[in-house]
């Protein structure tokens, strides 16, 4: 009975403090969501004054709206709201996700733009999942349809930027693919099961692949931009656009490069996909420069580190990836993701209540080569942060609600 109590005894006092430790993770990751939503209701009362899409803070220090024309950031803003909707259940943030996202609804027949898994995706895609709104499905679809226009399967690629004119045509390119593009791959995927048409899918596992095959270094870091020669499909350049060289690995690039391979192993469990990705992860976090509290500089290899920006952009973007790779790796990766994601709540990278023009997360970067962006707020930079709150809650709530 004595060694009974000597074992049993000490076992129960740990599993009791063990289980007060979990309740107070789950109460702060609770406390983190309620004050961004606090935070993002006053983002959402200036942007229905001014009936704008909100993207960044402009060098003045004011508001910079997207752009009504186009802007490839213009889904962030609503999808956030749709998250918020997940979150809370509150309507008033289905309304406001509506409200906005119809703003940009005849975005869905342009066809000079590759960034329409983007745009869709995040907004129109995350309202029909949460909705099954037959509207937003047709949406989804079209927009899928405009996509498509872009793939030339002499490359295997969607075509990234038009080079008819501005800084892509004095590059000289032909065809250039960005990395990002793997963003888009998503809706394609989406499509094909909406439709039951494979061509959608197929166009995306083609891309993916080509990308595999020519973006990625043998550090398994990958190049910004990559042109190819549409007749033939031959790699004419491997450079950058937003990075700080050709060599560089520019940090938002890995981010996108890690989701996007994410996201192709979800769809297909392909396991080439799921290996892609853990390259990926792998060179992100063992990177030996980048600092303790885990915030990327805006580029792996820029020249003044330590003195040089953050991305918090590339930061949550990572996050949200490894939460949904963590359920499909051998790998552990969430002492990674709880050093993210804790760094990202304290008072340096989170904005107080009503500062920062009312969005979530501070210093960010959108391209310092163009000077444009450095230092500010981005609009995607929230929306992969309320993703990825909300994976977090979802994938590990069995461990922190345990009992």
């Amino acid at each position: 009975m004595k060694l009974i109590k000597k074992i049993v005894l000490p076992l129960l006092i740990c599993l009791f403090y063990s289980c007060q430790e979990k309740k107070a993770e789950t109460k702060k990751e609770e406390s983190v969501m309620e004050k961004a939503e606090k935070q993002f209701s006053l983002l959402v009362v200036e942007a229905e004054k001014a009936n704008r899409i909100p993207r960044t803070i402009n060098k003045d220090g004011e508001m910079h709206w997207a752009k009504e024309r186009f802007d490839w950031t213009e889904g962030f803003f609503p999808g956030s709201c749709w998250y918020l909707f997940e979150a809370t259940g509150n309507k008033k943030w289905q309304m406001a996700a509506e409200k906005f996202q119809a703003q940009f609804e005849s975005h869905k027949h342009l066809t000079t733009n590759h960034d329409l898994g983007f745009v869709f995706n995040c907004s129109y895609g995350n309202g029909f999942r949460l909705t099954k709104n037959e509207a937003f499905k047709e949406v989804m679809i079209t927009a899928s349809n405009s996509l498509l226009t872009r793939f030339n399967p002499n490359v295997g690629c969607i075509k990234s930027w038009d080079v008819t004119g501005g800084w892509q045509k004095e590059r000289g390119w032909m065809f250039p693919v960005i990395v990002d593009n793997m963003m888009n791959l998503e809706l394609l995927f989406e499509a094909s099961k909406l439709t039951g048409d494979s061509k959608y899918k197929e166009a995306a596992i083609t891309h993916a692949n080509t990308t595999i095959k020519n973006h990625f270094r043998e550090n398994n870091s990958s190049f910004h931009v990559v042109d190819y020669n549409p007749e033939t499909g031959e790699v004419r350049h491997k450079q950058t656009a937003q990075g700080f060289s050709h060599d560089s690995s520019w940090a938002r690039g890995q981010a996108w490069g890690l989701y996007g391979y994410t996201v192709c192993y979800r769809y297909t469990k392909d396991k080439k996909y799921l290996e892609q990705a853990q390259k990926i992860a792998n060179y992100i976090l063992n990177f030996k420069g980048t600092p303790e509290d885990g915030i990327p500089y805006w580029d792996y290899n820029a020249e003044h580190i330590p003195n040089e920006p953050r991305d918090v952009s590339a930061a949550t973007i990572t996050a949200s990836a490894l939460i949904e790779l963590d359920k499909y790796s051998k790998e552990n990766y969430k002492g990674a993701i709880d050093k993210i994601l804790n760094t990202l709540a304290t008072k340096e990278y989170t904005a107080a209540l009503g500062e920062n023009h009312n969005f979530l997360l501070k210093h960010s970067v959108g391209s310092i080569p163009h000077n444009n962006e450095i230092d500010v707020p981005l609009n995607y930079a929230d929306y992969y942060y309320f993703e990825a709150l909300l994976r977090y809650k979802n994938e590990y709530k069995t461990e922190s609600n345990e009992e």
